[in-house]
C-alpha cells in the first residue's frame, strides 16, 4: 500500500465495514508504522479493490478499533492481522487467501511465534480455515457484540 491508495482504502473500508468505522488517522498510522504490514489489492485501472492492514502487537493483545498506536511494541509477541476487506467484486478469487499468506510470512520473517485478530460478523469460519482458533480473551469493546479473538501459531 502506498499513501496515495489511503483513500481509496478508506472507501473500501466504508462500503466492506460501515458498523466498524475508523477515522482515516488510523490507517495513515499503521501505514507509517508498518508499511510491509499494509497490502492494497488493485482491481481494474489498478485502483484498490481491497486492503489489508496487520502490524506487531503484544502477546494476547488486540488494539481496539479506531485507536491509534503511538509506536509498535517492543519486543512484539505476536503479528496481529487488524483489518482485511475486499469488495464484493474481489471476492471468490483466492484473493483473501493469500493476502492471509502474505501477513503470515511477514510475521514469521520477523520471527513472531503466533498472530492475533479479531472476528466480527460471520468472518470466524474464515479465519478457523485459516488455522485461527477462537481463544477465551475478550475483544476490545470497539469491536461490538459477538466478536471473537481468534490465534494462530507459527511455526518456527
Amino acid at each position: 500500500m502506498r499513501v496515495s491508495d489511503l483513500p481509496a482504502a478508506s472507501a473500501v473500508a466504508a462500503r466492506v465495514h460501515p458498523g466498524y468505522p475508523e477515522d482515516d488517522a488510523v490507517m495513515a498510522e499503521r501505514l507509517r508504522l508498518c508499511p510491509e504490514g499494509c497490502l492494497a489489492l488493485a482491481g481494474p485501472g489498478d485502483l484498490p479493490v481491497g486492503y489489508a492492514v496487520g502490524h506487531p502487537c503484544r502477546s494476547g493483545s488486540v488494539p481496539d478499533l479506531d485507536t491509534l498506536l503511538g509506536a509498535l511494541p517492543v519486543p512484539a509477541g505476536a503479528w496481529c492481522i487488524h483489518d482485511v476487506a475486499l469488495l464484493p467484486e474481489a471476492r471468490g478469487h483466492g484473493a483473501a487467501g493469500e493476502v492471509v499468506g502474505l501477513m503470515l510470512g511477514e510475521a514469521a520473517r520477523r520471527g513472531l511465534p503466533e498472530a492475533v485478530l479479531v472476528a466480527v460478523g460471520d468472518a470466524a469460519g474464515f479465519w478457523q480455515r485459516h488455522g485461527f482458533r477462537p481463544v477465551p480473551i475478550a475483544a476490545p469493546a470497539g469491536y461490538g457484540a459477538g466478536a471473537t479473538v481468534m490465534v494462530r501459531s507459527l511455526a518456527p
